[in-house]
């Protein structure tokens, strides 16, 4: 199923580990691109979509297999008792460790249709951040987005100085490549690839309650080969 993995799966849920480069659902943008829902559907059925990841984005996603867990994973993520922890790579060297953005976001604000912090007409938003890896000219960070605003991870950290790798929308977009830190690396007669080119954000682990058996039930979704990459290389910097 185009590199799909399932994390786990029963009557009433499937969870899945999202490849960058598929949308969550259908995209008229792309309507020739299946979406993530279609696309499970031709082997487990209908299925409801629960919540969304930004096309480039890895990582996990849980789907409802019925109405009635559709439903109720709704409510959960409504009422915010749904744990999200995201990785990051992020552009620059914070001077801090962790830090709580409380910064109110308005979302399609723009003709590009862009999220922007707005303290006076925006909705309340906040992410915990905190620095896992300092890497050369970036960092890896965590995550945890505690209300549910629209690219509200890659906005909080533009606004907190350290934009996302490869984020065309609120970065630079530039892919990163090692013959920009290693003098010896040697492109040889073929153009270099870049280690990573798209939006440097893996949506880690998701915890939830089963909508049948009401166990708290947390699942995580393995970082995928060119975040895995990038982080190895830029570590021996």
């Amino acid at each position: 199923m185009r590199g799909i993995e399932i994390i786990y799966e029963d009557e009433a849920i499937v969870v899945v580990n999202k490849p960058s480069g598929m949308a969550s659902v259908a995209d008229g943008n792309r309507p020739d691109e299946p979406p993530l829902n279609e696309v499970l559907e031709a082997s487990h059925g209908r299925v409801w979509t629960v919540h969304r990841l930004d096309r480039e984005t890895s990582g996990v996603i849980v789907l409802a297999r019925n109405e009635d867990a559709h439903r109720i994973l709704n409510d959960q993520f409504e009422q915010r008792e749904v744990s999200k922890t995201y990785h990051a790579i992020a552009v620059g060297k914070p001077d801090w460790t962790e830090r709580l953005v409380n910064v109110p976001l308005r979302v399609n604000a723009d003709r590009q249709h862009r999220t922007i912090t707005d303290r006076d007409g925006g909705k309340p938003a906040s992410t915990q951040f905190n620095v896992l890896q300092r890497l050369a000219k970036f960092t890896l960070i965590s995550a945890q987005p505690l209300t549910g605003r629209t690219h509200q991870i890659r906005v909080h950290a533009q606004f907190s100085g350290i934009p996302l790798a490869c984020d065309a929308l609120y970065g630079n977009g530039l892919p990163i490549n090692l013959s920009e830190f290693k003098r010896s690396y040697r492109v040889g007669a073929h153009e270099e690839r870049p280690l990573i080119e798209r939006m440097a954000l893996h949506a880690l682990k998701l915890e939830i309650t089963h909508p049948v058996t009401q166990e708290r039930m947390t699942f995580e979704a393995p970082y995928p080969k060119d975040f895995r990459a990038t982080i190895a290389q830029l570590g021996k910097l």
